[in-house]
């Protein structure tokens, strides 16, 4: 016997939700039906990133900063920063240097006396907007820097890596943003969030549904973790009168 050769399985929207729907004890049979699984399908990916780091979101950027500018944009679809440096003499394989550059909160940014002092830039404050299109614009999420850059402009790049947001479920032929070892818990979050939704679904069923998706979410999240060895050092302290 010899076996395809092949690893490509994966499920577009449409089998996805006739998956999801056969689970949840009923049929796709309208376009409403689709249209309803789709919405649930979006709901259930921001659920996702409010879940916590999703390996597959992570992107690196950069924004080359302005003398004398502080306030900079980020993606539309960001939704948080993992890390960031400052990096110096980009593009140069002598001296390209990346420095670290401390993150710091509303509050702290707020209390600096003269936000608009210029040198080398040592902290930022990201300023979460929600990234929703409104009558004056989009809110687009911001980093704001301190001190402003010093230098001539592009000496300073601001180099960063990024949780963005899992795209849209799409139409009825795409495929998912998700890497396919998620596809069972994708499409047992699915099932469940369908079922609170159909009529008649016998209570038990839906507490059954729910605990498969934590289940399967637990075994797909467990999996898709930094593997890297880790070290904690203790920073030792000198104390004196």
């Amino acid at each position: 016997m010899t076996t395809t050769g092949t690893t490509a399985f994966n499920l577009d929207l449409n089998d996805l939700v006739e998956e999801a729907f056969e689970r949840a004890g009923s049929e796709l049979r309208s376009g409403y039906d689709l249209r309803t699984a789709r919405r649930s399908l979006n709901l259930l990916t921001i659920e996702w990133a409010n879940r916590g780091i999703n390996l597959w979101t992570i992107q690196q950027g950069e924004i080359v900063l302005t003398t004398g500018q502080s306030t900079y944009n980020l993606p539309i679809d960001t939704i948080d920063l993992l890390d960031h440096v400052i990096r110096t003499n980009s593009g140069s394989v002598a001296n390209q240097t990346d420095i670290n550059i401390s993150r710091i909160s509303e509050s702290t940014y707020s209390t600096i006396p003269n936000k608009l002092t210029q040198g080398r830039p040592i902290q930022v404050w990201i300023n979460r907007q929600s990234g929703a299109t409104t009558p004056t614009g989009v809110n687009a999420p911001t980093i704001n820097i301190w001190p402003t850059p010093n230098a001539p402009d592009s000496q300073y790049t601001f180099v960063y890596w990024r949780l963005r947001r899992i795209n849209d479920a799409g139409d009825g032929i795409n495929t998912q943003d998700i890497p396919f070892r998620f596809l069972p818990a994708m499409v047992a979050g699915l099932a469940y969030y369908l079922s609170i939704k159909i009529q008649g679904t016998d209570p038990n069923r839906v507490m059954g549904l729910k605990a498969d998706y934590e289940e399967q979410f637990k075994l797909a999240a467990d999996e898709d973790r930094e593997k890297a060895p880790i070290r904690f050092v203790p920073r030792n302290m000198m104390y004196s009168r």
